[in-house]
Order: structure tokens, then C-alpha cells, then sequence
């Protein structure tokens, strides 16, 4: 048996009455100077951390990556250097539009986020359950959370809201089509795939620059939960895709990833039809095969909730050598959005929280802040250069130039193809969904807009039942039967 430990305040005193507040006789007022009395409601009402504005609602877990292919001729990062390597990981799954409250089931896109605790620091892959996204300029974020979050007037979801911007917002269409297909809720984590979604870059040791996507490929099969079903375990078991990560990894079944990239050369970004960083559409398979990196398992639960996965912080700005952006706009603006939301959540050190902490030595002239606990550099000077530590910027981690198309100043500069909302939607309607993948897909389609009210109700379907005419004209069609409503195409 374990020796007892003794109980005892934050500061180390021993303490007995933990139950009971001091008072003046058995019946009077209670003394302030209960310290513990004190201690204890004063940090109670500070448990609580800012909730994230997106992917609040998540679940992680710990686990291994391992190197299955040779892919050096594109990437001279370390982790793939040789087949076999392996490195920690940590994985946060999340529904992105709902509070921490929130059902699992809910129809909603879901985050994917993996570090990687490599030998060159940390290297954060953050994205969803999706290969695309809803809009592609980070100007557009913030409107478009609002139209999935709580209308101001009623606090409540507002179908009318999220139609009205998609309606207004084409290139939302894709993305719509996934979300209101069965895909829009995965049974569970364990059955669904995973990705980067934006176009990042390798580069390899000769200093080549590529173009990559990242895909994680899901071995338990992929399954999804019709719109019924969904339904019922929202209310019958709203934490359902956390309990199904925990008990089967408790159980020892793993759940497994491969890790697939795929590939572009700077010429074929040049003549690609469409704008090869742009968020809202995918790269065809058939052109820009899958190719195998490793393989990812989860295998250890967290043993504390908030310790691991409130307080992980990922962002796509925390890449390692031999990985790097792309001139994506989304990704551009994630590159700011992260970090500040994590400053602003946990505190300008909240990488030297454990959950985030690089399995490496880190080495820079960042002092101070809240919560810094990790002996703040000590006596070592806090600029650079300096005559005095032995710090220095190594060469060899310099980045190639990056190319860039113009150098003109532009926003409406853009590719001729870059307002092609429709093609890749109509494709996944027509040639990927199955009959019955379509039939859910439209039926889920009428049971969200017909939550559209007030007086802009026939203005809002008819402008969103247009861009679902330019992509599939039978898609229109039946959504317009579902709704009863007399479409006729502008």
C-alpha cells in the first residue's frame, strides 16, 4: 500500500479542517481568516479558461508516427529521413462551430490537429475532416463563425444566418455539399480521415521547393452516421465520440492513420486550372497521386482532460525544417490567428505548458510574461546578438526563396478561374456520391433551409438554390421539390 501524503494548501502547509469553515462558536459568522476557505472559492472561480472561439468541444489523445516510405526527395526534415523513424504525437479532435456543451454528433466539420514532437522542434498539422474549407481569404473568418455561433438578437442557431452568408458567399458551396452529405457527421473520430486541407511546401536538401497536401487516411474504415442516427445520439449520448476514443484505446484498439501526401511542382502550380492554394478546392487524384509517408496510432489516454487537451495549442505557423507555407490566404492568416488566440487563452508562455513543450532544447531571448516557469533564461541575456551566450543563427535552417507570381499589390488580381465555385461541387454530386449518398444529401440539404424564416426566406433559397443549379441542375431541382418552393433558375 502507498504511503499516505498528507494534505495540504497550494503553498505546502499541512492542513486539517477541509470540511468545516472556522467560525465564532458552533453557530456564528465565518472568519476571514480561513485562508483555505478563501483559497479554495478563490480558485474555484478561476478554474475556468476562455472557452475557444472554434473547435471548442474536443478530444485527444497521445500516440506514435511512424516513417513507412522514403520521401526525402522532397523533404529534408529529420522525422523523414529514414524509413522507421518514429515521434510522439499528440491529437485533438473537435467539432468546430459548437460550445464546449455541444453534441458530438452535431453536422459539422471536424478538427484534425497533430503535433509532432520532433527532434527539430514541434511540428503542428492543423486542419479538419474535410479536403476543403468554407471560404478562402481569412478576411472572411470572423463573419463566418458569427453566422455559426448564436444570433445576437435571440441567442440561438440560426439556419436563416449560416444560408443567408452561404447564399451570398459561392465559394462556400463546396464545402456545403460535404457538410450537408452524410460526411457532414463521421461516426465518431476513430472513422474518419483527416487533413492538412491547405497547400503547404517540402523542401529537400537540395534546397527544391515543392508544393503538398497532407491526408490522413483513416484504417478503421470509414463510416458516417445518417441524419436519424445523429440525431438520436445527440440526445441519448452527446458525448459519444469522445467515450468511443477513450474506451477503445483503454481497451488497447489503437486507432491508425496513414499519412498520404500529394505533390506539385511550381510548373504544374503554373498551368494548374485552378489556383493551386486556393482552400475551397481539391487536387485530382487522378493528376496528383496519393503517396504514403507513415503511419500515426493513438494508443494513451490522457491522464487529465484539462491538463493535455484544454490546454494543447496547436498552429500551422510551428513547421520544422524541410516543411514550410504557401502563399494560401487561409493559411497566411491562420499563421497569426492561432498563436494570438493561444496568447489570449493561455498566456504569452503557453508553449512551455507540457502538452506543448518541444521534446528538443529551445533556445531564444524571449523573457518574462505570465506563467513563465521554466527558470525564464536565468542570468542569460534577453537580446541578439550578444557577446555573452552561445546562441547563434545557423545557416544550414535558411529558407529558400519563396516565388511569388507579381509584384503588384493586388486584391482583384486574381486567376481567371478563381470564381469557379461550381465545378468541383457539381463533380462530387454527380460522379462520387452513390444514389443513396445523393438522396441523404438532398434530403439533409431541405431539412436545413427549411429552417430559413422571416422575410428574406424566398430571397435567401432562391439565390442559394441558384448556385446549386450551376453546379448539378437535378440537385436544384429535387431541393427545390423538398421545399415546396416555385424555383425558377436566374
Amino acid at each position: 500500500m502507498k504511503d499516505k501524503k498528507k494534505l495540504t494548501t497550494a503553498s505546502g502547509r499541512s492542513y486539517y479542517e477541509n470540511e468545516d469553515s472556522l467560525t465564532v462558536g458552533p453557530r456564528g459568522p465565518v472568519l476571514l481568516q480561513d485562508y483555505y476557505l478563501q483559497e479554495k472559492n478563490a480558485h474555484f472561480n478561476r478554474e475556468r479558461i476562455p472557452e475557444r472561439v472554434v473547435h471548442a468541444k474536443g478530444s485527444g489523445a497521445f500516440g506514435t508516427f511512424t516513417v513507412t516510405n522514403d520521401i526525402t526527395k522532397y523533404t529534408k526534415a529529420k522525422l523523414f529521413s529514414k524509413v522507421g523513424n518514429k515521434c510522439r504525437v499528440f491529437v485533438r479532435f473537435s467539432t468546430v462551430g459548437g460550445e464546449k456543451g455541444s453534441a458530438d454528433t452535431e453536422r459539422d466539420p471536424r478538427g484534425f490537429a497533430v503535433k509532432f514532437y520532433t527532434e527539430e522542434g514541434n511540428w503542428d498539422l492543423v486542419g479538419n475532416n474535410t479536403p476543403v474549407f468554407f471560404i478562402k481569404d481569412s478576411k472572411k473568418f470572423p463573419d463566418f463563425i458569427h453566422t455559426q455561433k448564436r444570433d445576437p438578437k435571440t441567442n440561438l442557431k440560426s439556419p436563416t444566418m449560416m444560408w443567408d452568408y452561404w447564399s451570398l458567399n459561392p465559394e462556400s458551396l463546396h464545402q456545403v455539399m460535404i457538410l450537408f452529405s452524410d460526411r457532414g457527421t463521421p461516426d465518431g473520430y476513430r472513422h474518419m480521415n483527416g487533413y492538412g486541407s491547405h497547400t503547404f511546401s517540402m523542401i529537400n536538401d537540395k534546397n527544391e521547393r515543392i508544393w503538398v497536401k497532407f491526408h490522413f487516411k483513416t484504417r478503421q474504415g470509414n463510416k458516417t452516421l445518417n441524419a436519424a442516427q445523429a440525431e438520436e445520439l445527440k440526445g441519448k449520448d452527446p458525448d459519444y465520440a469522445q467515450r468511443d476514443l477513450v474506451e477503445s484505446i483503454e481497451k488497447g484498439n489503437f486507432p491508425k492513420w496513414t499519412l498520404k501526401i500529394q505533390v506539385m511542382t511550381n510548373e504544374q502550380a503554373k498551368t494548374f486550372k485552378w489556383n493551386p492554394f486556393d482552400i475551397t478546392k481539391v487536387w485530382p487524384h487522378a493528376e496528383y497521386p496519393l503517396i504514403e509517408a507513415g503511419v500515426m496510432e493513438l494508443n494513451e489516454v490522457p491522464k487529465n482532460y484539462f491538463a493535455n487537451v484544454e490546454q494543447a495549442a496547436f498552429a500551422p505557423a510551428h513547421t520544422v525544417n524541410g516543411i514550410g507555407l504557401s502563399p494560401d490566404k487561409m493559411l497566411q492568416g491562420r499563421i497569426f490567428a492561432y498563436p494570438d488566440a493561444h496568447r489570449y487563452r493561455l498566456g504569452a508562455n503557453y508553449e512551455q505548458i507540457p502538452v506543448n513543450r518541444p521534446v528538443t532544447e529551445v533556445s531564444h531571448h524571449q523573457r518574462d510574461g505570465f506563467m513563465n516557469v521554466d527558470g525564464n533564461g536565468g542570468d542569460s541575456p534577453n537580446y541578439f546578438p550578444n557577446s555573452f551566450d552561445n546562441i547563434e543563427a545557423d545557416k544550414s535552417y535558411k529558407e529558400p526563396p519563396l516565388p511569388l507570381d507579381s509584384n503588384i499589390a493586388d486584391i482583384y488580381d486574381r486567376n481567371e478561374n478563381d470564381d469557379d465555385h461550381y465545378t468541383q461541387a457539381g463533380a462530387l454530386f454527380r460522379v462520387v456520391m452513390n444514389d443513396m449518398e445523393k438522396q441523404n444529401t438532398i434530403s439533409n440539404i431541405v431539412g436545413g433551409m427549411s429552417g430559413i424564416t422571416g422575410p428574406k426566406r424566398d430571397e435567401i433559397i432562391q439565390r442559394q438554390l441558384n448556385h446549386f443549379y450551376k453546379a448539378d441542375k437535378e440537385l436544384a431541382e429535387k431541393i427545390a421539390r423538398g421545399l415546396g418552393f416555385n424555383f425558377k433558375p436566374d
